[in-house]
């Protein structure tokens, strides 16, 4: 007899999750059948994503969602969708996390220059450390269009957004013509509790003739094995450095979800079990 430990969703979130969303529940396994295998968890991932998604696809009282292995989503992102080419600017939000760490290097890799911004000083002087060429605080400016102009005057060929919201509308101000978006998420809207109404983008996407496309990493999946051979090759070769936002014991999978929602990680948030 084995017993798993398991969180579900207790109540669906009403702005910014709470642990009282969640409850943890204990239940035994079946024996595995011919031809199935049973592991055991020893890192698990949580993920923005799971915000949106448990309403969509969750009924109050199931298992939440997560995974045990991430892929990333960055190389997809600057490849298939931005078609990043040397010598071009790229600009990422949320460029600290999981996914904006990855961008800004790959593009480096690529031969790009690359802006970066994040949510404290200390994630924009790690972005420094990985090679961005220039990264702000989003929170301590008085202008985010400012900041943007002044880290590239000649505008962004590439935007890789995480983020969305009002970041998007004064970001596409300042695209080049034919510039290419990669809408990886919308971050700052998960917890709203009404939908969001912006500005509208058509004036900017007609006159600057700009590409917008949003994406999900298993359009790709038949290339998922040579991605990953040539991040690892990345990663040993030094090109790409890693940080990993680690939260220990399974029962503070909660609490570690809030906060990356609430942006205190650096690099991939997982627990450890």
């Amino acid at each position: 007899m084995v017993l798993a430990k398991l969180w579900t969703l207790q109540q669906h979130f009403e702005g910014l999750p709470k642990e009282s969303n969640f409850e943890l529940k204990q239940e035994e396994l079946p024996d595995p059948k011919d031809g199935e295998v049973l592991l055991e968890a020893v890192f698990l991932s949580v993920d923005p994503y799971m915000r949106p998604y448990s309403r969509m696809h969750l009924k109050e009282g199931d298992t939440m969602m997560g995974a045990q292995v991430s892929r990333l989503a960055a190389l997809y992102g600057l490849e298939e969708i931005c078609e990043i080419k040397a010598e071009e600017t790229l600009l990422v939000n949320a460029a600290a996390g999981a996914v904006g760490t990855m961008v800004g290097q790959i593009a480096k890799i690529k031969g790009c220059r690359a802006v970066g911004c994040a949510g404290s000083d200390d994630k924009v002087s790690y972005l420094k450390e990985l090679g961005f060429d220039q990264a702000f605080n989003y929170k301590t400016i008085s202008s985010l269009e400012d900041a943007l102009r002044e880290a590239a005057p000649q505008g962004y060929d590439c935007y890789f957004d995480n983020v969305g919201g009002d970041f998007t509308s004064t970001a596409l101000a300042q695209m080049k013509p034919f510039g290419r978006i990669a809408l990886s998420g919308s971050i700052s809207t998960y917890n709203n509790t009404a939908p969001h109404r912006g500005p509208s983008i058509h004036s900017h996407m007609i006159l600057k003739q700009l590409r917008m496309e949003g994406f999900l990493v298993e359009r790709w999946k038949h290339k998922h094995h040579d991605s990953l051979q040539r991040l690892l090759a990345w990663v040993k070769e030094g090109r790409i450095k890693c940080r990993e936002h680690i939260t220990e014991g399974f029962e503070n999978m909660p609490a570690s979800f809030i906060s990356m929602l609430s942006g205190e990680n650096v690099g991939k948030a997982v627990v450890k079990i």
